[in-house]
């Protein structure tokens, strides 16, 4: 089973990378590039597994690009709070 197929997976996946990025010196600004960079490749490349992926997809097809910048910085606020350690 992919990390996708699972909401909760997903989001400890992403809280551990976040962690390991910081760990090693990664900047707030850095990482919320990448997230973005992130979102907007599975926005493009990989169908949605679940409702909240769906959600997200929805939302980042109608956001302008620097509205998908705050999805994706809402994002990495999220798993800083939910995910990883």
């Amino acid at each position: 089973m992919s990390v996708l197929e699972n909401w909760h997976e997903w989001k400890n996946f992403l809280g551990t990378k976040l962690n390991q990025a910081q760990d090693q010196g990664m900047n707030n600004e850095t990482i919320g590039n990448v997230a973005y960079q992130v979102g907007d490749y599975l926005a493009k490349k990989v169908d949605p597994k679940n409702e909240q992926e769906r959600v997200l997809s929805d939302l980042w097809s109608v956001a302008s690009e620097e509205e998908q910048h705050a999805i994706a910085n809402v994002m990495v606020k999220l798993v800083q709070n939910n995910g990883g350690r």
